[in-house]
């Protein structure tokens, strides 16, 4: 295996020409013969730059309207043989087949396609064939071919065969070999996916190609990445890098915040993943300063997200507050320049594009994939199991509370009144101590809670919990039924006057 080899010739095949030019300008100036097809071919000629047709070598025209254009011998011959091998140059010499020592290519945009919402003959039509082969070819025989496999690598080989006056080191090629093969393992786990959209076959195919080394991860001594593509669901506007534990936070908020899109201005404030301030009011200053009456000592360092604008006098309101991220879905201008006051704050603009619907997560020595828990329970799910029917009133704060108890760490108590978080007691291990946190915090931030609302994120094995949110003063509970014990709950509801139903559907959160 030769460490370093200088490229007499290359096949160009790609979809997208962006950055092509000076690739094929600087190959030429290298005196490197340039085979093509299409209409990448076109686009060389254009340039001025002398081009072989591949069908000049294959004796073979593109057919099946363009489905077969390089799957040929005489093509991957010239890029598979191994130039060390006495009986490979032989049979290249026998069959007049080319030496290809440089692939260039970039597949048929088949995410882009399935993303933009087109027909499936459309979404076939982009599963490249010939592409994915020859990158598969070259990077296999990266031990005398150089492979380019997407647009993305460009520029490093325009850098690559500048540097090197058109000779590329072997850990240069194996370097190219392993982005190829990146290239390929990601647009097939894509293909597999769409096919795959509705899990019938249970096999699990993750790629993320855009990797992002974090500072550390949930501690200082832990390594963290983040693999996504950030871009697409934020516009960062200002602010420091966003940690392991922001990233998780931000998630926290965005989905909790989906539950009241479209609704009257909204505001939420959350910590470690919880909310400990929520509030819907008339407008957006109203409901952030009500959410952080919720609970104003976790606020600090917390993350802040909104429904709707955020005006200058949120932002007053907001710059008293040491936070490290606000999203909003915009921001007046005025608003911006106050919020940019702290260098630090992570300023995010949310994005209108849907999130996954499944959720991934390690366990023991394989994985644990999830339907995402899309149900919000609405009035159509209530039953009313007591003698006292809840009022209208409290129906909407009984579902304001759902929604906010679902997206909580169980065990988890909410307390709720006139679209307010009041209080929450969450991940404790038993409901009775999750109550009783909530009833404590609650009382610490002087909340009244006669005449609120309480929901739990699943049953009542016992009316314990009633009896306690009942000398707290609740007056309405929401909970997914299902104990053997119900009976019990509803008895002391029936006795003393409080209004309970079920949804039906339990809303765990670990």
């Amino acid at each position: 295996m030769s460490t370093t080899k200088t490229a007499k010739s290359a096949l160009i095949s790609v979809f997208s020409k962006d950055g092509l030019a000076p690739i094929v300008k600087k190959l030429d100036e290298l005196n490197v013969t340039i085979y093509s097809t299409g209409g990448t071919e076109k686009f060389i000629k254009d340039l001025g730059i002398d081009v072989i047709p591949v069908e000049d070598v294959t004796s073979y025209p593109s057919i099946l309207g363009g489905r077969v254009k390089t799957l040929h011998p005489k093509v991957f011959g010239g890029i598979l043989n191994r130039q060390n091998n006495d009986s490979d140059v032989a049979e290249l010499e026998q069959y007049e087949i080319p030496q290809i020592d440089i692939v260039i290519v970039d597949l048929y945009p088949f995410e882009k396609t399935v993303a933009s919402g087109a027909s499936e003959q459309d979404i076939i039509e982009k599963i490249d064939i010939g592409g994915i082969s020859l990158i598969r070819a070259a990077a296999k025989n990266f031990a005398d071919v150089t492979c380019v496999a997407s647009v993305d690598d460009y520029s490093a080989f325009l850098e690559v065969i500048s540097e090197g006056n058109g000779s590329i080191s072997i850990e240069d090629r194996k370097l190219f070999a392993a982005k190829a093969f990146n290239v390929s393992s990601h647009y097939d786990s894509a293909i597999f996916n769409y096919f795959n959209s509705n899990h019938e076959i249970p096999s699990l195919k993750i790629s993320e190609t855009q990797g992002k080394v974090l500072r550390y991860g949930e501690n200082p001594h832990q390594k963290g990445f983040f693999f996504g593509d950030f871009d697409a669901v934020f516009d960062k506007l200002h602010g420091k890098e966003l940690s392991y534990n922001n990233l998780l936070d931000v998630d926290a908020a965005v989905n909790l915040m989906s539950e009241f899109v479209g609704d009257a201005p909204t505001f939420a404030i959350l910590k470690h993943n919880n909310a400990c301030g929520l509030a819907q009011r008339e407008t957006v200053l109203q409901s952030y300063v009500d959410a952080l009456a919720g609970d104003p000592v976790s606020a600090f360092g917390g993350i802040l997200i909104s429904n709707s604008k955020i005006d200058s006098a949120t932002a007053q309101e907001i710059h008293k507050l040491f936070c490290e991220v606000v999203i909003a879905p915009s921001y007046d201008s005025e608003a911006l320049e106050i919020l940019k006051g702290k260098k630090n704050r992570i300023l995010l603009v949310q994005k209108d594009i849907a999130l996954p619907k499944t959720q991934v997560r390690t366990c023991l020595n394989g994985t644990l994939v999830q339907d995402k828990d899309l149900k919000t329970d609405s009035a159509q799910d209530l039953t009313t199991v007591t003698k006292v029917v809840p009022t209208s009133t409290q129906v909407e704060d009984l579902l304001f509370a759902s929604k906010i108890c679902k997206h909580t760490k169980s065990n988890t108590i909410v307390f709720t009144k006139g679209k307010q978080l009041l209080a929450s007691g969450t991940g404790q291990t038993s409901r009775v101590d999750a109550l009783k946190q909530a009833i404590e915090k609650a009382n610490a931030f002087n909340f009244d809670l006669n005449d609120s609302v309480m929901a739990s994120d699943a049953f009542f094995p016992f009316p314990d919990c009633v009896e306690l949110a009942d000398n707290a003063g609740i007056k309405a509970v929401i909970q997914p039924g299902g104990s053997i014990k119900d009976q019990l709950s509803i008895d002391y509801c029936d006795k003393n006057g409080i209004a309970m139903v079920m949804t039906g559907t339990r809303h765990f959160k670990h």
